[in-house]
């Protein structure tokens, strides 16, 4: 395919007319500014973004010097990427391609002998870390998938789907096989882009010689629970005691109404001897989730919140003590939401990443030797820097390896020196691409919000920004609704995409973000349509005062919670706004809270059911709906079909109230899309509709 892309050539082409008028200090309305290079260097467009790799942290050897680290490439042609395998050392070096088969491949283990084992077309394959021929290990019938070894090598635990409610008609009525009919009696009859077919992903384990694999034992047999969770739990889900003796496994066991309005997943442990399981969380209500021992096997940790049926509560990492039999919550003192975390090889201490003032930033706390000492575990923030660290490898000598992302670049592995506070890349994917573009600027602005407290935005400016002109700026509108802003890397929304378009662009951290403290995190919660809107309200306004603001330029975009908000300034903006896009948002609140499957989320974020009178002013002041009667400005509605967190009535819903309006509307209706867009083919579509539309209408 063309490197030049069907924007780009009508850009040219609209800035070339551009020239030859008048100069003006206004910016063109095209899609980009009025240079198609910046001193020999080229703008992102939509088609070069997806000729990023995307890189995966894979795993590190166990002497740390080495990373297997994977590389996935898009091919426009087959509209599918291809991943491949990496080695590179973390002191420095060139990199070295591990494997080349067509077909992705997944690290499971690097052995302490330096083997690499990993998962390709559902089967086990091993290869020296240093190089040689890969082995074939498993032929296991129907595949593999999320596998954990465990420590002594004579076990495998795996996951399988298992048929164990007749949902589907082929599986109920097995004489009519061109049937194509759902049956159910209870609610979790869809799961975020999936109909219940009746089948469940269930833990199994066998024992293992050499990649023979004995009879598997199915350890949830007939029950219709999820194990990993659905619908994007993985080998996370599952962990092996140090001693071989039991296997652990994440899993809610609740079914139909219970579990559509609850988050208590359990961790539980299943003992191979007599085929017991104890469940090891017992009385905690939420999420619990991530279960991994110390390197000396005496503790056991976990992610936890409190809070049965909020999503989005305070994540804690809480450890059990083998030898006091105690728990302890380690970071519950502390106002902050932990992501992910590791042990250090010397078992004093969890490194762990949490979101801070819009980044994600590397942190330690350390573990008590005695667990009966009250005094509150000592934390503290190691990184700091206008950067993500979104993933935490492992150890290695005097620092972590780690993945990070800012906002101009996609993630790449580095070297997260502890002494001395730096990050060394170890890989550099994508530096090529990058230093061939132009620079988009990102800065930190604070603004006062209405009720007096600092918000902080990101801003984004245009390549060859010039503050004596006017440009065009979008107001980003973030989804969640709990879900942090910061330097994290898209490649639908990818801000530094829009930035080379000739558009500022702001992202406001409005109340309902992690990363300022719990409280400003939790009073979004049924408060959709208040303070967070004004909020973004705010940050416009406090932005438009900037003389390089065209202020009759000014659009507001975002997708889920951001489409919400999006159709919510529609009815409130007050002009402020000349264009909209939304991208499956929340229309009718009422609508909504009757099909969307995670019903945990609807009853916390909301306070519940519409026929609760407690509730009016959820289903009516602050539902967009009721707003439509001041809608007066163009809007984009985009909606994927199998999307089932926000079903495709919002958007269809939407899109008939603008058009008996007779206000400029657009649909971009995406039937094999979910509330994302995976879809190579699918995205550029996206991109071409995204900023076709800003050209229109702003």
């Amino acid at each position: 395919m063309n490197k030049v892309s069907v924007l780009a050539v009508a850009i040219l082409l609209a800035s070339t007319t551009f020239a030859q008028r008048a100069p003006e200090k206004k910016i063109d309305k095209s899609l980009i500014t009025d240079k198609m290079q910046h001193l020999g260097k080229d703008l992102m467009t939509p088609e070069k973004l997806w000729e990023i790799g995307r890189v995966s942290a894979e795993g590190l050897s166990a002497d740390g010097k080495y990373v297997v680290y994977g590389v996935s490439q898009y091919s426009f042609g087959e509209n599918k990427s291809e991943k491949n395998l990496f080695v590179a050392p973390v002191a420095g070096g060139a990199a070295v391609q591990f494997t080349e088969g067509q077909g992705g491949e997944s690290v499971v283990e690097i052995t302490a002998d330096g083997q690499v084992i990993y998962l390709y077309k559902g089967q086990l394959w091993q290869k020296p870390l240093q190089g040689g021929t890969a082995r074939q290990l498993t032929n296991m019938e129907g595949g593999l998938e999320n596998v954990k070894l465990s420590p002594d090598k004579k076990h495998i635990l795996f996951s399988r789907s298992v048929l164990i409610q007749k949902n589907h008609s082929v599986d109920k009525y097995s004489d009519l096989t061109k049937s194509n009919i759902y049956i159910y009696d209870d609610l979790d009859y869809r799961h975020w882009d999936s109909f219940n077919d009746g089948r469940f992903s269930h833990p199994f384990v066998a024992s293992y010689e050499n990649g023979t694999i004995g009879e598997p034992l199915d350890i949830l047999k007939d029950k219709p629970f999820y194990s990993p969770q659905a619908p994007f739990g993985g080998a996370d889900d599952f962990a092996w005691s140090p001693d071989s003796k039991a296997v652990l496994y994440v899993c809610k066991k609740k079914v139909g109404k219970e579990y559509a309005q609850s988050t208590n997943t359990d961790i539980y442990r299943y003992d191979l001897a007599n085929g017991t399981t104890t469940n090891l969380t017992e009385g905690m209500n939420g999420y619990d989730t991530a279960p991994t021992y110390s390197p000396d096997g005496q503790r056991l940790s976990w992610l936890s919140m409190k809070t049965d049926g909020y999503e989005a509560d305070k994540v804690d990492i809480v450890v059990f003590d083998k030898v006091s039999s105690q728990r302890l919550n380690l970071t519950g003192h502390w106002d902050g939401t932990v992501n992910s975390f590791i042990w250090s090889k010397d078992n004093r201490r969890l490194y762990f990443t949490a979101p801070v003032k819009g980044t994600v930033q590397l942190f330690e706390v350390e573990v008590p030797v005695n667990f009966k000492n009250r005094a509150l575990p000592k934390l503290r923030q190691i990184s700091e820097g206008q950067f993500d660290i979104s993933g935490i490898v492992g150890e290695t000598n005097g620092g972590l390896v780690v993945t990070s992302t800012t906002m101009t670049r996609a993630t790449e592995l580095y070297l997260y020196d502890l002494k001395k506070n730096t990050r060394t890349a170890i890989t550099t994917v994508n530096d090529k691409i990058y230093n061939s573009l132009a620079e988009t600027k990102v800065e930190g602005r604070y603004t006062k919000a209405s009720d007096g407290q600092d918000l902080f935005s990101w801003v984004i400016y245009p390549p060859d920004f010039d503050p004596t002109k006017k440009y065009p700026t979008l107001l980003f509108c973030q989804g969640g609704p709990q879900s942090a802003t910061t330097l994290g890397y898209s490649f639908r929304w990818n801000f530094q995409l829009m930035a080379s378009q000739g558009y500022i662009v702001i992202l406001p951290n409005r109340r309902g973000m992690p990363g300022w403290g719990t409280k400003w995190n939790e009073d979004i919660s049924k408060d959709w349509g208040g303070q967070a809107i004004r909020d973004y309200l705010s940050a416009i306004d406090d932005f438009s005062k900037e003389s390089y603001v065209d202020k009759s330029r000014v659009g507001a975009i975002g997708a889920s919670y951001g489409g919400y908000s999006v159709f919510m300034l529609a009815g409130v903006h007050e002009n402020r706004f000349k264009t909209f896009i939304s991208h499956c948002g929340l229309f009718d609140m009422t609508s909504w809270y009757g099909t969307t499957e995670e019903l945990f989320f609807a009853n916390h974020d909301l306070g519940g059911p519409y026929w609760d009178k407690a509730n009016a002013k959820t289903y009516n002041e602050f539902n967009p709906i009721k707003h439509v009667d001041k809608w007066n400005t163009p809007i984009m509605i985009m909606q994927g079909g199998k999307d089932y967190r926000v079903p495709i009535g919002q958007g269809l819903e939407a899109f008939q109230a603008a058009q008996l309006k007779n206000i400029k509307s657009r649909l971009v209706y995406m039937p094999d899309e979910n509330h994302w867009v995976l879809s190579g083919h699918n995205a550029q579509v996206w991109q071409r509709e995204f900023f076709g539309w800003l050209k229109e209408t702003l």
